[in-house]
């Protein structure tokens, strides 16, 4: 770490393309599922998430993997290379995770999968450089991975359960489609500390939609159930089994204050979901 680095104050907030946020990416159940998931926008847009020949779809620990690592580009300074290294032991335990040789891993597919999952629009991502957009991109354009070894043997200690050939440093490079949203300031914030507080994938996807909707300038937002759940994306699609499965990520949201009412009810036949956004803390970003 550079001293510039290390005087630079700690960003506690996470900042997201606003447009990727809009749009379904990872599965809320870490799955086998290898097909493609598609969506289709409001303004006729389509855009799909299609893993690599196989791989599964990026799932929960990946959803959680890519806020960590939009966290240390912002405390990176967001450089223009998209460049961000990091330590996997260090990636880990910032994520909550113990560092282990299963949880390493886990974090050695996930950034694997960032790298190779495509997501493809036709009119559905909006980009700042261009509007509405066809446009094929990756969430990371490069992962490399080097393995500590003989340099670092002083550390295995702290890992009995590893080879000698692990822990390792990584390097990733985060995708230019994204960066260019990110430069623009077509973006959301989270506080990292309020999404690492809700333990279930659904909460955690929801209080990213939600802060789309907030820097829409909505107090409120009314959502169709059945396009809610496409939009997460879930897998369930009866009223009662979305509901069963979206109550407790709604009592999560609604005990940390990210909402303040949250109502299922049906208008003309249409199951709807309203959510009345809570009031931001004055200390988050």
């Amino acid at each position: 770490m550079t001293l510039a680095a290390r005087r630079r104050p700690a960003v506690r907030g996470v900042v997201l393309d606003r447009a990727l946020e809009e749009l379904p990416l990872f599965r809320l159940s870490d799955s086998a599922d290898d097909a493609p998931v598609s969506f289709s926008c409001e303004n006729g847009g389509r855009w799909r998430v299609i893993p690599a020949a196989g791989d599964r779809l990026p799932g929960t620990f990946d959803q959680d993997v890519y806020i960590e690592l939009l966290h240390r580009y912002s405390e990176a300074g967001s450089p223009a290379d998209g460049t961000v290294s990091f330590t996997l032991h260090a990636f880990l335990r910032s994520m909550g995770r113990r560092a282990d040789g299963r949880t390493y891993e886990q974090l050695r597919g996930a950034l694997a999968r960032l790298e190779r999952t495509t997501l493809e629009s036709v009119g559905a991502y909006w980009s700042a450089s261009s509007g509405l957009a066809d446009v094929s991109f990756t969430i990371l354009t490069s992962v490399a991975v080097q393995r500590r070894r003989v340099a670092d043997r002083e550390q295995l200690h702290l890992f009995g359960n590893l080879a000698a050939g692990e822990p390792g440093d990584a390097r990733v490079i985060l995708s230019p489609t994204m960066r260019t949203n990110l430069a623009a300031r077509h973006t959301i914030t989270l506080s990292a500390a309020r999404y690492h507080a809700l333990s279930s994938p659904v909460a955690r996807r929801l209080y990213r939609m939600l802060e789309v909707a907030r820097a829409d300038g909505r107090l409120s937002w009314r959502v169709p159930l059945e396009r809610l759940a496409e939009q997460l994306p879930l897998t369930q699609r009866y009223p009662s089994h979305l509901q069963r499965v979206l109550q407790p990520a709604h009592e999560m949201l609604l005990s940390a204050g990210l909402v303040r009412d949250i109502g299922i009810r049906q208008y003309d036949r249409v199951w709807q979901v309203d959510y009345v956004l809570g009031s931001r803390p004055r200390d988050e970003v």
